[in-house]
């Protein structure tokens, strides 16, 4: 049985003034599933103090250890700052700075050498799904985007329709089951035995009304969850959903 993990991911929102949802959200974890908040980099020291049993994460890392690379974070200052994971390869880094899998797989690699546990997201736009290309994509994308040395005790995977993120859109349970389900047979091919460890998120429009539901899907292990991870009041729900199963 595959731990259920709940991240939800701040994107570019979150000042200090919101560390209070922060220790709101801690507060209410359960012990029986893992939850994370991957929030802004200035925040993430502080609410480094304020996160209990909650798991404090980035939304990005650098590849390079360090450099001539203005603006950019590497693994080590993550660290340094007190985060114990990041996300990789998310669809907005993807479309908006053109990031390439082969970028992607070296960041995940940067940050497991660094001591970070990485969630690396797949997933497909609206054009390929409707050219019945998702699953052929999708798969692509985890072949040459995964890390060397891949484990379950330092690599989660989060597969995002990037059409159903932020639209209310949400695919069917039968659509997701049907796309997590390729994903864990890719990673079959990809890494033996070690699939039927690696958790495989699902992120998509995620609230406290559907999390029952898509989180009850043949292979998905969890949530990455985007607006509704802002405040307590919908993030907590959906923890809470997943602590039930």
């Amino acid at each position: 049985m595959r731990r259920k993990l709940v991240a939800g991911n701040w994107k570019m929102h979150g000042l200090k003034a919101d560390l209070g949802e922060v220790r709101a959200i801690a507060a209410a974890v359960p012990g029986s599933v893992d939850a994370a908040l991957c929030l802004p980099f200035t925040l993430i020291a502080s609410a480094v103090e304020a996160a209990g049993a909650l798991q404090i994460g980035a939304q990005d890392v650098h590849e390079a250890e360090k450099g001539a690379h203005t603006g950019c974070v590497s693994a080590a200052m993550l660290v340094d700052a007190g985060a114990g994971l990041t996300i990789v390869g998310h669809s907005e880094r993807r479309a908006d700075q053109h990031e390439t899998d082969n970028q992607v797989k070296a960041k995940g690699e940067a940050a497991h050498k660094a001591g970070l546990r990485v969630i690396l997201c797949v997933g497909e736009t609206l054009e390929e799904r409707d050219a019945g290309r998702a699953e052929q994509v999708v798969t692509a994308q985890v072949a040459a985007s995964l890390p060397e040395a891949a484990s379950a005790e330092w690599l989660a995977l989060a597969y995002e329709p990037v059409w159903a993120i932020g639209t209310g859109r949400t695919p069917t349970e039968a659509d997701v089951a049907a796309m997590h389900g390729a994903i864990r047979a890719k990673l079959r091919e990809l890494v033996g035995g070690e699939a039927e460890r690696l958790r495989i998120l699902y992120g998509g429009s995620v609230n406290g009304a559907n999390a029952a539901s898509l989180l009850g899907c043949a292979d998905v292990d969890g949530a990455l969850v985007g607006g509704a991870s802002l405040t307590a009041e919908k993030f907590v729900p959906i923890i809470e959903a997943a602590a039930k199963l």
